[in-house]
């Protein structure tokens, strides 16, 4: 029987999610597991995989249009079924398989203005949100300053541009919602999608823009209405006001929901590295420079080996139990422009060293370029976050829900200690921070999984064995 797939919650608490591009095409046949279309998040563009195996009858959402989480997007035949059965069977669940074709849908040309709908005409040839709130301009006034709307049958060149003569900007709204909180005019923008679609990527390559007012909807002479109470006060002199990015407003969104729901207990720690160095540079001898072993690498295995010494702190807190792990899944913090995200590396406690670097460097080079699965954003324990290489002595990091603890990592300089024998020495000290649930971890707790780590990183040989 015909399986509909629907618009998967590719972000918790999302409600509407946009198609990027399709990887197969109608009449394709698909496997399970297989990535079949890339989906937009506040965060990443992600990979979504069918679950279900057969051939792709139809696409119900093109690339670049948005549309709500459990929304039908495509419908699957399963073996031996025709196309026409697949599609009559997805019809018989009350799901609409007709329409226009699925490789791009423009929105409905204007007809020719009038007094009553020249001012709807000029928001549907201009690329602004639809909502606007400047009052409508009078029948003369408005009749007199629209243009004529392009022909609606004018054909597409699949090389134009922004200023092609059919004058719309093709976007999904997910697209111009981010256009409108960075001030970018979608109009002077090259789309690399389908019939010269603007994308999310094609956002995310232009250089960070000077704040622009918002495009008018209306004829100069309009008069514009008095902003609203409590609206934001337009920046002093010598300030700038930045429009808050999709990805700025979902980090702040989560990390307050962390620091609001997660009672947070914070533990610090000094580590000597010199035998973490010398260790990584002997594993290092003869290696390529793309393959040599970070400390970030060490760093990484000794908080999953920690874990392992205390299962106990290898667990999350849920509503109703706590749900202890046996392998060791970790999420490493990634800087990317305009925030930061979380991949998740899994079996690090099997990994070996050299493996479980080259594993980090690759998700972090996708995370950077906006090409991490949705699954790779999902699960594990524990967070470390390494502020180091930036020459940050220490720091602490919040939580990253459902995580019940992160650590984070300062730069390893060289410093003052009292070696065993009471005699004053310099040795390389590196200071962590660990930042756990409270719900999961109490305070010995806490303190026997940090006594852990620091033994195994000034023990290093443990790690490779």
């Amino acid at each position: 029987m015909a399986a509909v797939i629907r618009m998967p919650e590719v972000a918790t608490g999302t409600g509407e999610a946009a198609i990027q591009t399709w990887l197969v095409e109608i009449g394709t046949a698909v496997a399970a597991g297989q990535p079949i279309v890339e989906i937009e998040t506040e965060k990443a563009v992600v990979e979504y995989e069918t679950e279900v195996a057969g051939e792709l009858a139809a696409i119900l959402l093109p690339a670049g249009e948005a549309g709500a989480v459990g929304a039908p997007i495509a419908v699957v035949a399963e073996a031996g079924e025709s196309r026409a059965d697949a599609l009559a069977a997805a019809e018989a669940e009350g799901v609409v398989v007709g329409g226009p074709p699925a490789d791009a849908v423009p929105p409905a040309p204007a007809p020719t203005p009038t007094p009553t709908t020249a001012a709807a005409s000029v928001t549907a040839s201009e690329p602004v949100p639809t909502a606007v709130t400047e009052p409508v301009p009078t029948p003369e006034s408005a009749a007199e300053s629209v243009p004529a709307p392009p022909a609606p049958d004018a054909p597409a060149d699949d090389d134009a541009g922004p200023d092609s003569s059919a004058g719309r900007v093709f976007a999904s709204p997910l697209v111009r919602r981010l256009a409108g909180e960075r001030g970018i005019d979608l109009a002077a923008v090259r789309g690399s999608g389908p019939r010269g679609r603007v994308v999310r990527r094609d956002l995310d390559d232009l250089p960070a823009p000077a704040p622009v007012a918002p495009a008018a909807t209306a004829p100069v002479s309009t008069p514009v209405p008095p902003a609203p109470a409590g609206a934001q006060a337009p920046a002093p002199a010598g300030a700038e006001d930045i429009p808050h990015t999709g990805m700025r407003r979902a980090i702040a969104r989560r990390l307050t929901e962390a620091k609001t729901e997660i009672p947070h207990i914070y533990l610090r720690a000094d580590c000597r590295v010199d035998a973490l160095l010398d260790l990584r540079a002997r594993i290092n001898e003869g290696r390529a420079a793309d393959a040599r072993v970070s400390v970030n690498d060490l760093v990484v295995k000794a908080v999953a080996a920690a874990l392992l010494d205390v299962p106990e702190a290898n667990a999350i807190w849920l509503p109703e139990v706590t749900r202890r792990f046996s392998g060791v899944d970790l999420a490493i913090a990634v800087s990317i422009p305009g925030g930061l995200v979380t991949p998740v590396v899994r079996g690090v406690d099997t990994l070996p060293v050299g493996r479980l670097g080259a594993v980090i460097r690759e998700l972090a080079e996708r995370a950077r370029a906006g090409r991490l699965k949705q699954s790779e954003l999902e699960g594990g324990s524990f967070s470390v976050s390494n502020l180091g290489m930036y020459g940050t002595a220490e720091f602490a990091a919040i939580i990253n829900p459902p995580h019940s603890g992160i650590l984070a990592v300062g730069a390893a300089t060289r410093r003052p200690v009292i070696d065993d024998d009471g005699e004053l020495s310099v040795a390389t000290v590196m200071t962590v921070t660990l930042s756990a649930d409270h719900r999961v971890l109490d305070g010995a707790l806490a303190a026997q999984w940090l006594a852990a780590f620091v033994r195994r990183i000034e023990h290093p040989l443990s790690l490779l064995v």
